[in-house]
């Protein structure tokens, strides 16, 4: 399958920051003020279950479109992986979420070596300060799980190679850019990590290149541990119902604690809980007066929509499947690192640090005019430079929107009848 296209707060204080304020603007230069920011800028599957040779450009606000078994969950579950490696995880903690593991995003028609070797193949490219560096890696799958190799490059230089030697040791070499009286430095290397997040306990930053080797880890390592996955159940915000008061205060990817998470938004930026309120005026059916939470005698707290002023109030969980995915989701662009469940970087500047939210399934529950909406506030808020969002949509019209960019992915059966994909 091949488809063409085109650093995240810290602190809680982040939810602080009115997002009115943060409008782009270009310099007298004309650069974009935000080119210093770590963003993602393109997706390469080399090999990764139904993808062979995608290359996903990725812009503010990225959909994929395409039919059943086109990929589009593939991607986002790729990119997913690519994060969890980058924040530091293990190859089996960066694959759990990945419904049957590494071995399940082998593609189908991999041949095993003669050592009965499959694996997977993905990488990116990442923007920011030092233009664009190019992250690759090789994981085998079967037999057991290892990065076999790795590959870290920018500023017209390989930066960071790795290679598994022997198959017999849980290690691979090595080797970096240092550009001093030893052009490189060679050292073992765990092989169930990636050695980029890795980079900044071994290297000393005592020359220039080593210096360069460092920067162009950090580009990747941000962006990476910026990303997102979110995708809100229904049926799991409905279970919870009520959280206890002051825990879970950080969003889950599940956006089953959304009670907790409201309650903090309304206790700690009224503009941000005021955006939120506009929103749903846009995706909720009647008329939406407040938002708000109550909190039991035994402590748990509520959320409760207030239809009309004085008019007895609805439970959150008695919405539909769509209004509720549409607050959670709404929520999370209104928001930012200090409220939801991300680990940002925190040695570097909350203002160069963008959150790239993954949203498979979108449009998922929504009717048409909440779709539209919805796909005008990320649209608004990825305008803004410091969120960015990447989803996959059912409704190919809503790829169409100015602020989107486009990919439109093929089954692989298709490929030879018009193309992969377009911008």
């Amino acid at each position: 399958m091949t488809s063409h296209t085109g650093h995240p707060p810290r602190a809680p204080r982040d939810l602080l920051r009115d997002p009115t304020r943060d409008t782009p603007r270009t310099t007298g230069s004309g650069r974009h003020p935000h080119a210093d920011r770590a963003t993602i800028g393109e997706l390469r599957l080399s090999a990764f279950k139904s993808h062979h040779g995608t290359r996903l450009g990725l812009g503010p606000l990225t959909l994929l479109t395409g039919g059943s078994g086109s990929g589009k969950t593939a991607a986002l579950e790729a990119c997913g992986v690519l994060a969890r490696l980058g924040a530091g995880a293990t190859l089996e903690e960066a694959f759990a979420p990945v419904s049957g593991g590494a071995a399940a995003c082998v593609p189908h028609k991999a041949r095993p070596d003669a050592a009965g070797r499959r694996g997977v193949r993905l990488g990116c490219t990442v923007h920011g300060p030092l233009g664009d560096v190019r992250l690759d890696v090789a994981v085998q799958a079967e037999p057991e799980l290892r990065i076999v190799g790795e590959r870290l490059s920018g500023a017209g230089h390989t930066l960071l190679a790795t290679a598994l030697r022997d198959p017999r040791r849980d290690r691979v070499q090595a080797t970096w850019h240092t550009a001093g009286p030893t052009p490189v430095t060679r050292a073992p290397l765990p092989d169930d990590r990636l050695g980029t997040a890795l980079l900044p306990l071994r290297v000393g930053g005592r020359t220039d290149g080593e210096r360069l080797v460092l920067a162009a880890a950090e580009q990747a390592v941000v962006a990476l541990r910026s990303v997102y996955p979110c995708d809100p159940h229904p049926a799991l915000m409905r279970a919870t119902r009520a959280v206890p008061a002051g825990r879970g205060d950080q969003l889950t990817p599940d956006c089953r604690n959304l009670p907790a998470v409201l309650r903090r938004v309304r206790d700690e930026c009224g503009t941000r809980h005021a955006a939120l309120l506009e929103a749903l005026r846009g995706g909720c059916a009647g008329p939406v007066h407040d938002l708000t939470t109550e909190q039991s005698g035994t402590g748990l707290v509520r959320a409760v929509l207030l239809r009309e002023p004085g008019r007895r109030s609805t439970p959150v969980e008695t919405l539909g499947d769509g209004e509720l995915r549409y607050l959670a989701l709404a929520l999370v662009l209104l928001t930012g690192p200090g409220v939801l469940a991300v680990d940002p970087a925190s040695e570097v500047l909350p203002a160069r640090q963008v959150l790239t939210v993954l949203a498979d399934g979108l449009d998922r529950c929504l009717d048409a005019r909440q779709a539209k909406e919805l796909v005008a506030l990320c649209g608004r808020m990825a305008e803004r430079g410091h969120i960015r969002v990447v989803g996959s949509v059912s409704d190919p019209s809503l790829a169409e929107a100015e602020c989107a960019t486009a990919v439109t992915l093929r089954p692989r059966a298709e490929q030879g009848r018009g193309g992969g994909g377009r911008a």
